[in-house]
């Protein structure tokens, strides 16, 4: 791994089944990532063998002979413009969070949204209950209430998510 990256620590559920250990004490980090010269790309790759986001850098080549995959890149066609990544926060996601040490939240918070880690710069939130909810809610269950006089926030929401 580059300087300062720390690789994953790893923990093995049977065949195909690992996961990266994050506690109070460790946690995977990834430098921040730096745009490569021209010409060059990083690949972060996972995968059932164990792979955690290891890094590899590489040259694009203009004529490649090789009977795998082969990729080609047209840098002048734009499809979509990515404003950022992120994951969501459920009810069962945060009662996860909350359930670990201090340290070990700080810990897996910084791999999600930090430099160091992921750097997620979006998160979404589901409107009151969700299929990972501990039982089913809603802001409002009055029918007819169109002026939303009994709408209210549940503690899944203020202490929970937001």
């Amino acid at each position: 791994p580059p300087p300062g990256a720390r690789p994953c620590s790893p923990k093995y559920f049977g065949r195909d089944a690992i996961v990266c250990v994050c506690n109070t004490t460790y946690c995977d980090t990834v430098d921040p990532l730096v745009l490569p010269p021209l010409g060059s790309y990083i690949k972060y790759e996972s995968s059932k063998a164990g792979k955690r986001l290891e890094r590899s850098e590489g040259k694009f080549q203009h004529k490649l002979c090789a009977p795998d995959v082969v990729l080609t890149l047209d840098t002048t066609q734009r499809f979509q413009r990515v404003k950022g990544f992120g994951g969501s926060i459920t009810d069962a996601a945060a009662i996860n969070i909350l359930s670990l040490p201090e340290k070990a939240q700080d810990h897996l918070l910084r791999s999600y949204f930090s430099e160091e880690g992921l750097e997620y710069n979006l998160v979404r939130l589901p409107m009151a209950s969700c299929d990972f909810s501990l039982h089913a809610y809603t802001y409002d269950d009055v029918p007819y209430d169109y002026e939303l006089t009994h709408f209210s926030l549940r503690d899944e929401d203020t202490k929970l998510k937001v």
